[in-house]
């Protein structure tokens, strides 16, 4: 009898602590869900440091427009559309002065993409690209805060520090440049419909690229 009810004790024991950890499971994976960035939503804080080495957070640019674009010059998918399809699309959105568009690398200190100050800037020029800066996130940090997994990696925060868009550059997710003109733009339609004050649609695509080398 004594041996029955300590049996039934070390059940129910049981019982309490798998929905203990049930519980404690469920609580952890829902702060996680409410960390990732999600559209509509404000934008998460970011505090980065150019190639010029002046830092920037993300309420530098209130009032303003600000595009973020993940990137690594040796990526392939990068390459394909530093062809000349990024520059331009940098030259449109930069053209007045309520509207940033920052170029981050997040490749950490020795992994491919990872530059110099001064080597970003380099390639600034060589490549004829138009970003208002190229800015470092060697931690990591905000690249993780905005669930960035791939570069090109496209975000659209609105004037009031809301995030509009986050996703692919465009539909067809191949290094190809003749793929370019084929594809659906959708950074650039979701650039312009914020710019226009109307809907973004879709406002969450699928990013493609090469993985960001945290």
């Amino acid at each position: 009898m004594i041996h029955q009810m300590k049996i039934q004790q070390f059940q129910a024991t049981s019982r309490l602590m798998s929905k203990a950890i049930l519980v404690a499971g469920l609580s952890f994976s829902s702060t996680l869900a409410l960390a990732m960035p999600q559209v509509g939503q404000p934008a998460p804080d970011f505090t980065v440091v150019d190639s010029q080495g002046k830092q920037h957070q993300l309420k530098d640019f209130a009032g303003k427009t600000l595009v973020l674009e993940w990137t690594n010059d040796q990526c392939p998918f990068v390459v394909k559309h530093y062809s000349g399809n990024m520059q331009a699309l940098q030259g449109e959105f930069t053209a007045n002065a309520d509207q940033v568009w920052l170029s981050v690398i997040s490749s950490a200190p020795g992994k491919q993409g990872h530059v110099s100050g001064e080597k970003a800037d380099e390639l600034t020029k060589s490549r004829n690209a138009k970003p208002t800066a190229v800015v470092f996130d060697g931690s990591g940090a905000a690249g993780k805060a905005y669930d960035a997994k791939t570069t090109p990696h496209m975000y659209v925060i609105d004037k009031n520090g809301v995030l509009q868009y986050m996703g692919g550059i465009d539909s067809i997710p191949t290094a190809k440049v003749e793929d370019i003109a084929k594809a659906t733009p959708h950074f650039a339609n979701a650039m312009r419909a914020v710019l226009a004050g109307q809907v973004v649609n879709p406002a969450v695509t699928k990013p493609y690229g090469c993985s960001i080398k945290y």
